[in-house]
């Protein structure tokens, strides 16, 4: 008699998957499914002759149903206000959300429309400017619009998050150190902000190359709504800009195609002073808030490079940023 073992993360056979999606969205016989990307979530590529779609299937117990709701909620808010995004797709029988039973138990699928154009972190400094076109208007009609999930503050972004990286690396190292002096610095910058000053909304918070499509330097097209929650609006800004000096290394161009972004984005909504003095600071709360989320999700994600190295690396961005931007942590 063999042993039954449990599951913590399977893969779903993109075959099997296929005739799933093909029967529940009255797709044609031509219908072909593939794997694109097993990591925080699992994608799978939807080819349905000229037709292309993106499935996603969420990892064992990463979200609750009612959070995925509430961030198909906001995308077709977007797509009905004429916000360029991928958008869940309804089965015919005009639901969104595919429940899937697995070995480790049942997870979630959201077939989603494939955003045109092609992704690169390379893009030219006029890009930069659609893009920050495409996110002002995207928070136009995200200011105000709340959603039944998280509530970004300094208690999730920084207190909690540093007590996760801690206790996975379970020793004192240096960058923990550094992490620990940071959330005390960006806390009370986070908890004295003037809010009547600040925009306040649904946020994407995690706007950069990677989960956006440029059509023909013509077209942008944001995707992968995942981390969606409420909070101040400049934390997106803030982030795509850190995530640009990230891949930019030479700091001039850098820096053309920051004031481009900038530029774009206030050719359409106005960014307060108030939000811009914020701008060096939000970032780092993010990008500390992330570190513990890929500790925390480490054993459903085969992210083998999570390690001090690693961690090494991402602090040294963040030094970068803080470096560039002149912050002195007290």
């Amino acid at each position: 008699m063999t042993d039954k073992f449990s599951t913590i993360n399977s893969t779903l056979s993109p075959n099997e998957l296929g005739r799933l999606i093909q029967q529940k969205y009255e797709l044609s016989d031509n219908t072909e499914c593939s794997i694109f990307r097993l990591a925080m979530n699992h994608l799978y590529i939807v080819h349905d002759d000229e037709m292309k779609y993106v499935f996603r299937v969420y990892t064992y117990n990463w979200r609750t149903k009612l959070e995925i709701e509430e961030e198909l909620r906001l995308l077709l808010h977007l797509k009905e206000t004429n916000r360029q995004v991928a958008y869940p797709i309804a089965d015919k029988l005009s639901e969104y959300i595919q429940e899937i039973e697995v070995p480790e138990g049942k997870r979630f699928g959201v077939l989603f429309s494939y955003a045109k154009g092609t992704k690169t972190a390379k893009f030219s400094h006029q890009a930069s400017f659609l893009i920050g076109e495409a996110l002002a208007k995207v928070h136009q009609s995200t200011e105000y619009f709340e959603l039944n999930r998280i509530f970004y503050n300094s208690h999730n972004l920084l207190q909690i998050s540093v007590l996760r990286t801690k206790k996975f690396f379970d020793k004192n190292i240096n960058e923990i150190e550094f992490l620990e002096k940071l959330s005390a610095f960006l806390t009370p910058k986070i908890d004295n902000i003037d809010k009547q000053k600040m925009r306040y909304g649904s946020v994407h918070l995690d706007v950069w190359f990677d989960n956006l499509h440029i059509d023909d330097e013509k077209e942008i097209t944001f995707f992968d709504f995942d981390f969606c929650g409420n909070g101040y609006l400049c934390f997106d800004i803030s982030y795509f800009l850190f995530q640009l000096l990230s891949t930019n290394l030479n700091e001039e161009e850098y820096q053309v195609k920051a004031e481009s972004f900038l530029k774009g984005y206030e050719t359409v909504t106005e960014i307060s002073e108030e939000e811009k003095k914020f701008l060096p600071f939000a970032c780092l709360a993010i990008m500390t808030y992330y570190i513990s989320i890929q500790c925390d999700r480490f054993e459903y994600w085969t992210n083998i490079f999570l390690n001090e190295d690693h961690l090494k690396r991402i602090i040294g961005n963040l030094k970068r940023w803080i470096a560039y931007n002149k912050i002195e942590i007290e």
